[in-house]
């Protein structure tokens, strides 16, 4: 196999463990916006959600107890932002940024509290983390050209949460759009009114988006705390959950679309990952602060006029009241 061809496997693989977290969030965002609510909380819950991972793995030593505790926690944060929007009509700008701020102030707090590690979980051992899985006939399929060290670098040897999140993307598909619930979401999102008046209920189909993106926000959180990192740490998120409602617009609000942008954001950290230190004749080496900076350059930049018109549901951040 060629150096080029093992850089460009070992790059594209990168972007595949880099882009589960913003796949896994942006399609919480999907199910929300489709029904009507804007979800700026997506950071927080998935912040919140590593927290929680990482601290019952560290004190059970079970990743699936981490996960199961990063559902309830990022959950918890999706009723309470459903709480202030749907039942209270609050602003649901205002809710997301405020769930963003608790997150970031209750992770350090409770961490200094349970763990005295200046804001730290304990790092977690091999038997309280997610793994890589090695898939079957890896070892007899690398021989062959191109195919075989597609398979062995690319897509064998990533942990269950990466095929999880993959996975994640045609099944989203099939329910918003092929499946009865799907279709009376997507009615919430784009004439409330209308729905109320077939006798459905509203404020139920807005919760149970929610919960929906919460469940997916707690499984993008468990991978960051407890799969791609060994523990918490203050921010760690880093923006992801920013990146991800940047690409549902750029992808606007289709899973394919949103998971292709969720790609091209991997790919570019991934890229930038890689371009650390290297000397590009007549610039000298590449600033690490630009590379770092790049994925978010890029955001800012698409969405400025690259994407074309993004036009969201019709009923998206707005509140919905009952008439009487």
């Amino acid at each position: 196999m060629s150096d080029l061809l093992l850089t460009l496997l070992l790059t594209l693989d990168a972007t595949l463990r880099v882009s589960s977290p913003l796949i896994l969030a942006a399609m919480a965002g999907l199910f929300s916006e489709r029904a009507g609510v804007v979800d700026i909380g997506l950071e927080g819950k998935m912040l919140a959600a590593a927290f929680a991972a990482a601290s019952v793995a560290a004190v059970f030593g079970s990743p699936w107890l981490g996960l199961a505790a990063a559902i309830v926690a990022s959950c918890c944060l999706a009723l309470l932002h459903g709480f202030a929007t749907i039942t209270h009509r609050g602003d649901q700008i205002v809710s997301g940024v405020a769930i963003n701020i608790l997150a970031a102030g209750l992770t350090i707090i409770l961490g200094l509290a349970w763990f005295h590690q200046g804001g730290l979980t304990p790092a977690l051992n091999n038997e309280s983390r997610f793994l890589s899985i090695t898939l079957p006939y890896v070892e007899q399929l690398a021989f062959i050209p191109v195919l075989g060290p597609i398979y062995k670098e690319l897509i064998s040897g990533h942990n269950i949460l990466v095929y999880v999140a993959f996975a994640v993307v045609p099944l989203v598909w099939w329910v918003v759009f092929r499946t009865r619930f799907g279709l009376r979401l997507r009615a919430v999102g784009e004439n409330p009114k209308a729905v109320d008046t077939a006798g459905l209920s509203v404020i139920k189909l807005r919760y149970q988006a929610l919960i929906v993106g919460g469940i997916l926000c707690g499984i993008a959180g468990a991978y960051i705390g407890t799969a791609y990192n060994a523990q918490f740490t203050r921010d760690m998120t880093a923006g992801q959950g920013f990146i991800a409602l940047a690409a549902l617009i750029f992808g606007k609000w289709r899973p394919l679309t949103v998971m292709l942008a969720c790609l091209l954001f991997g790919f570019l950290d991934a890229l930038a990952v890689r371009l650390q230190g290297v000397q590009i004749e007549g610039f000298g080496v590449i600033p690490v602060q630009l590379i770092e900076a790049a994925p978010y350059i890029l955001t800012v930049v698409l969405l400025a006029g690259f994407i074309g018109r993004a036009i969201p549901p019709k009923a998206v951040g707005t509140a919905y009241v009952k008439e009487r």
